[in-house]
């Protein structure tokens, strides 16, 4: 056994001693050492139907020392089956920049925009079991909440914010111990890790689905017949989208409430929210992120502004 294979098998035998199941990433990178289920031979562990890394991941040593005697494996860790909720704050790719209004407080990384969120809160972030990563990044490893399933978020789209993913049922963190150049994941602090915050907690905690019910009422007393016509006719474009439309459907829908709010027959505001309510079926079922919903909404306002449409001869029609 080389040099590098037994330091690795140490550490993915440290983490099962955790009760972390681990299972084998290809040497130098971040991707599973396994068969991929399109060519499942269907025989062994995958006897009954394919098992995937979470299904494989184990805190045998004898299995662990059986597989990383086979090569110089990196090490994944099955933060779900581990209980475990790790944060992966990440620093900015060369070039990048942070979004408008991070800059303005002074943030240049995931751990500034954690530190931020967790004053907002009035909390702080509890010192854990931390991972440095060789991207300069920095893992933290909380017990997850009991009752509470929290899935993977990535950046803002429904997670913590810029640079911030985390890993928790249905994802896997790389191990203390694996190498990928230029460096290596360097365990930073081992003391075992504590319960997540409550604050995290919440904030990760998937919000109820809304039920699509008639649509919200964004007018006053007074709005015209032909202007709720109008509205009722876009949002329901977009709430009745089929796969594959969704997107295009929801840029028509936008450019035609565009034209109204240039022509300030409807507020950019009301407009805006019509087309977020109509388009929450399509965000649930993971058709777009909100991030690139609101670029599409965005994108069909203003090419509807070029074009203004005005009701005012139309609600004075009997």
């Amino acid at each position: 056994m080389s040099t590098t294979t037994g330091h690795l098998t140490s550490w993915a035998l440290d983490a099962a001693e955790h009760g972390w199941p681990v299972f084998p990433l290809r040497s130098g990178t971040k991707v599973p050492a396994l068969h991929r289920r399109d060519r499942c031979p269907r025989t062994g562990a995958c006897s009954s139907r394919h098992a995937g890394w979470e299904q494989r991941a184990t805190t045998d040593p004898q299995t662990i020392r059986r597989c990383w005697s086979c090569g110089a494996y990196n090490i994944g860790l099955a933060t779900g089956p581990a209980g475990l909720v790790v944060i992966d704050c990440d620093v900015p790719k060369p070039g990048e920049s942070a979004p408008d209004g991070w800059n303005m407080l002074g943030i240049s990384c995931g751990l500034d925009v954690l530190t931020h969120l967790a004053q907002r809160a009035r909390a702080t972030v509890p010192d854990t079991y931390t991972v440095t990563t060789p991207s300069g990044g920095t893992h933290l490893y909380y017990r997850a909440p009991r009752g509470t399933e929290l899935r993977n978020t990535q950046g803002a789209d429904g997670g913590l914010g810029w640079l911030i993913d985390t890993r928790a049922h249905g994802g896997y963190v790389v191990a203390p111990g694996s190498v990928v150049p230029p460096s290596g994941y360097e365990l930073h602090d081992d003391r075992d890790p504590v319960d997540l915050p409550g604050w995290l907690v919440q904030a990760l905690t998937p919000k109820p689905r809304e039920t699509n019910s008639a649509p919200r009422e964004i007018s006053s007393a007074h709005r015209s017949r032909y202007l709720q016509s109008a509205l009722d006719r876009e949002t329901e474009r977009v709430t009745a989208a089929l796969p594959g439309a969704r997107n295009k459907s929801l840029f028509i829908a936008s450019c035609a409430l565009g034209q109204l709010v240039a022509g300030e027959a409807l507020t950019e505001h009301d407009a805006r929210a019509a087309l977020e309510h109509a388009s929450q079926p399509h965000l649930d079922a993971n058709a777009y992120s909100p991030t690139q919903r609101d670029a599409t909404i965005r994108s069909g306002l203003t090419a509807g502004a070029s074009h203004p449409r005005s009701l005012n001869h139309e609600s004075q029609a009997a």
